[in-house]
């Protein structure tokens, strides 16, 4: 005899399977067993994103925080691209916290990495004026790598410019007789060898010659400088006596000055009376000659004028 199964007792447990197992997997997707609350932030890199997808792995300090929600070219800039990530609640993004994109291993996967952000920075949180939050980005290591390569390339490339400048044909050939004139020059010193080293020999000689004169000229200096140091003195008592002098003739200058007011006039007045006295010595002997009766009877009388009575 056949069992039959209950179609009803069938289809209840199938309801009861599935329930299970979508509730299994929701379980699985909320992050096994807790629900997770995730905040929208986004980034603008000016680089490529070669190798990193949709739904890659966003770390802080290598800890998986979140994901990669969105990859897309700025409308704004077609030399930018803009990311959007979803960021578990609680996660430490700064004002200061910044965006850079890493390779993991030699697999090349890419995902992105949340760095920086000190301890006195306050948190990057959604506002009403911002409800995406924006994460500042820097260059990744192959891009920063790409552009040191590419300035030392450019600086390798200038440089051979240079060095082909500075060795065209003209130089070279310039280079090549500097090259043989040297050659010509190391040959004439070869063969002027001993000439060169009796020349050493002299030039040995005389230097000693100078230091032993050096050593005689010694004594000369200090001889000279003892000269120098009297002489100094006999200037200096020369001055001494210049200024005795100046003393002397000054006084001397004051005596003239006496003589001149006080003796001066008396000398005139003195040779004004002598010539008085010549003059009359003179007359005086001049009349003697005439009549020299005139010693004892005086001279002769004056003839009387009109109106006057003779003198007897």
């Amino acid at each position: 005899m056949e069992d039959k199964l209950n179609p009803a007792i069938v289809g209840a447990f199938v309801l009861v399977l599935g329930a299970a197992l979508i509730a299994g997997v929701l379980w699985l997707a909320a992050g096994m067993g807790g629900q997770k609350s995730y905040f929208p932030y986004r980034s603008v890199l000016a680089e490529s994103v070669a190798g990193l997808n949709v739904d890659a792995p966003v770390k802080y300090l290598g800890v998986d925080v979140g994901k990669v929600r969105s990859i897309a070219i700025d409308p704004q800039n077609s030399r930018q691209v803009m990311l959007g990530f979803l960021i578990e609640r609680g996660t430490p993004v700064k004002q200061d916290s910044e965006a850079v994109l890493k390779a993991q291993g030699l697999t090349g996967i890419v995902y992105v990495e949340l760095s920086g952000g000190s301890l006195g920075s306050p948190a990057l949180l959604p506002t009403r004026e911002e409800p995406v939050p924006l994460i500042p980005s820097k260059p990744s290591l192959s891009t920063r790598l790409e552009n040191v390569l590419g300035t030392v390339l450019a600086g390798l490339d200038q440089m051979s410019g240079n060095l082909s400048a500075v060795f065209d044909a003209d130089n070279r050939l310039a280079l090549k007789t500097i090259l043989s004139d040297t050659a010509s020059l190391t040959t004439v010193l070869a063969q002027q060898k001993e000439a060169i080293r009796a020349g050493v020999a002299d030039a040995a000689r005389t230097a000693h010659l100078t230091a032993q004169a050096s050593a005689q000229l010694d004594p000369l200096l200090k001889r000279i400088t003892a000269a120098s140091v009297a002489l100094e003195n006999t200037a200096q008592t020369v001055d001494q006596v210049g200024k005795q002098w100046g003393t002397t003739a000054d006084a001397a200058t004051g005596g003239l000055q006496q003589i001149r007011s006080e003796t001066l006039p008396e000398l005139s007045r003195l040779v004004a009376e002598l010539n008085q006295l010549s003059s009359s010595l003179r007359q005086l002997t001049e009349q003697t000659k005439r009549t020299p009766s005139s010693l004892l009877l005086g001279g002769p009388t004056r003839p009387a004028g009109p109106g006057e009575s003779p003198q007897p």
